[in-house]
């Protein structure tokens, strides 16, 4: 672009010269045919000259004329390219602003990718201590978890050795009643030593009492409390 407007100033300086130069041969010729109208003389020679001279001036205004056309052509021609490339830099001018316009979108979206980026690193660290909170809660769940399955094997340790106690003392206690002497009473004998075996007729120490673990009458914490049956000694039969 520097080029063309040096080239386009150079073209306009050489116009301006031939231009002038131009004018400088026209003034000459007038002076000529001026001079040649005062020294009407009869010498030949003088004439002759001034005609020739005159003639060269005429070539030389011709020249100058075909020169100033062709410099005014090629002025023309550059005035067109020098249009065509204003046109040309007012479109880069407007890629330009488009190309502002998109730049300054893309900052704009950067900044909001990096504020999502911000938010999504406070919300990561806000997890990582949510999960280390849960982490310690699950911690605490497995150790009352495991307390309580502590005490649960305790409480049905306990009930298994209560039951056997229990048990064992209800055995006990029928053995005991079966060692025991009849008492005799207004009626003679107790109401035990009236219990009757009905398949084979045995009667006292051959009725034993034991629990009917079939008959859960009620319960006392964990523990059932079942209801009694006979069992014949001697025959077997349960009543």
């Amino acid at each position: 672009m520097a080029q063309i407007k040096d080239r386009l100033a150079d073209t306009l300086n050489e116009l301006d010269e031939t231009k002038s130069k131009l004018e400088q041969t026209e003034n000459q010729l007038l002076n000529t045919q001026s001079d040649l109208e005062k020294t009407k003389t009869d010498d030949q020679d003088i004439i002759r000259d001034l005609n020739t001279e005159n003639n060269n001036l005429k070539t030389e205004l011709a020249e100058y004329k075909s020169k100033s056309e062709d410099l005014e052509n090629s002025l023309a021609t550059i005035e067109t390219k020098v249009n065509e490339l204003t046109s040309e830099l007012e479109k880069a001018s407007d890629l330009e602003n488009k190309l502002n316009e998109a730049n300054s979108k893309i900052d704009n979206q950067t900044a909001q990718i990096e504020e999502l980026n911000s938010k999504l690193t406070t919300v990561q660290g806000e997890n990582t201590q949510l999960n280390s909170q849960l982490s310690e809660l699950n911690n605490t769940l497995l150790q009352r978890d495991s307390q309580i399955q502590d005490l649960t094997d305790q409480i049905t340790e306990k009930e298994q050795t209560l039951e056997s106690t229990t048990a064992h003392l209800q055995e006990v206690e029928t053995e005991l009643e079966e060692l025991k002497p009849p008492e005799i009473g207004a009626g003679g004998f107790t109401s035990d030593e009236r219990i009757t075996c009905p398949m084979c007729g045995a009667v006292g120490s051959n009725i034993k009492v034991t629990e009917d673990k079939t008959k859960v009458l009620s319960y006392v914490g964990h523990i059932p409390m079942y209801a009694k049956k006979h069992v014949c000694k001697k025959c077997g039969y349960e009543f």
